[in-house]
């Protein structure tokens, strides 16, 4: 029979309490045990007593501070947090000076418009009525897009489309970081000022996301500025392999396609114009295609990015029922709104990475896995559609540094 050693009293009492979660709770726990903790004391000898007051104040101030010990702990860790945002809100904000006065050919120093537009946001539209808020996200995120490409473009005339894209893009990163800044800045500030534990524990349980999606739009923005390929472009770079040594032509608002035949079948495929930054409108250029053939469409895929789970392994494949395009959903919307009305199927190949690898340059698993996405949508195809058939491949995602 295996001798196993009982824990001493008091390693037993500290893992009861260390494992409940609220400071009152333990408190009550605490008084209650404490006289049997004291009853394991054989003897208090010379020094016991001192110990024993030691101990009872050490308890005191453990009940009347403990809740204020914690949120002064929480606030040490938000501070901290808050250096390293302002540092990559300056360092991005520095990237883009510089990168505009270096490809841009600004005639003045744009510095003090790249600080005005720092503070640019986005007003959603009202949502008492839902009847036609699509519509109206559509028109009030198209208006916004523009607006940021011609502050760019004003800033920048010596820089190209694609140049220009990127520009923007990058813009719109130092506007996220700084948005992300003064959000946890707000919540810190207020915590601090009120003592609120509440109000301190909302940012303190999301920081560890926010810092690492933080982190990940710094690494977008050196990206956008070298014209990187991102994880989230997996989706274009799938495109682009089934559109090689085709001629393609532009079919919406940032949006190229090519015309080919697949053993037997018609295939469109589409992706958004590259290698500049850009998403495009896939909603328009496949509505457009659907409308040009008198909605004769046997198939529609979607290729994209998805965020995996936990545990799953970055570059693995999946398939899904549906639209496959993130962001407000205008182009989902849009794109389910006529495969519904005209009864067209819908699927989508997914390449899964994790939300940081989507901001991020592109892993080798990812582009790796661009080759065998190709490998299963020409399965697809060939279990899912007949000979004669009309199929839309809408590859989704930025585009930068794909042609």
């Amino acid at each position: 029979m295996l001798a196993v050693p009982l824990p001493r009293p008091y390693e037993s009492l500290t893992n009861l309490i260390a494992g409940i979660p609220f400071v009152y709770l333990k408190s009550l726990v605490m008084s209650f045990l404490f006289p049997f903790a004291l009853a394991q004391i054989p003897f208090l000898g010379d020094s016991g007593w001192l110990q024993f007051v030691v101990w009872v104040l050490l308890f005191l101030i453990f009940i009347l501070y403990g809740q204020r010990i914690q949120i002064f702990s929480m606030l040490r860790e938000v501070e901290a947090a808050i250096r390293r945002l302002e540092a990559l809100k300056n360092e991005v904000r520095a990237l883009t000076i510089g990168a505009i006065k270096e490809m841009g050919k600004p005639v003045e120093d744009p510095t003090g418009k790249i600080d005005q537009i720092l503070e640019f946001f986005t007003i959603p539209p009202v949502q008492l009525d839902p009847m036609g808020i699509v519509r109206k996200l559509e028109h009030i995120l198209d208006v916004r897009d523009q607006r940021f490409k011609d502050d760019v473009r004003r800033i920048t005339p010596g820089a190209d489309e694609a140049v220009l894209n990127n520009l923007t893009n990058l813009l719109e990163a130092a506007v996220s970081l700084n948005y992300v800044y003064k959000q946890v800045r707000h919540f810190y500030l207020l915590g601090k000022r009120t003592s609120s534990f509440f109000v301190v524990l909302q940012i303190q349980m999301i920081l560890p996301q926010v810092m690492m999606e933080a982190e990940a739009v710094a690494s977008a923005a050196k990206a956008f500025i070298l014209g990187q390929p991102l994880g989230d472009g997996v989706g274009a770079l799938v495109a682009a392999h089934l559109m090689r040594n085709k001629t393609a032509h532009e079919i919406a608002k940032d949006i190229v396609m090519t015309e080919s035949e697949f053993e037997g079948r018609r295939l469109f495929v589409m992706k958004a114009k590259g290698p500049g930054a850009a998403v495009g409108k896939p909603s328009d250029a496949i509505n457009r295609i659907v409308e040009e053939n008198g909605g004769k469409i046997s198939l529609i895929v979607t290729v994209d990015a998805q965020v995996k789970l936990e545990g799953e392994k970055t570059g693995s494949i999946a398939e899904a029922t549906g639209v496959a395009i993130g962001g407000y959903g205008v182009d989902k919307f849009k794109i389910e709104e006529t495969a519904s009305r005209l009864k067209v199927p819908v699927v989508a190949v997914l390449i899964k990475l994790s939300n940081i690898e989507a901001l991020t340059p592109m892993k080798r698993e990812v582009f790796e896995a661009a080759t065998s996405a190709v490998e299963r949508i020409k399965g697809l195809l060939r279990e899912r559609t007949r000979t004669g058939d009309s199929v839309i491949v809408a590859g989704i995602g930025n585009t930068v540094g794909i042609m």
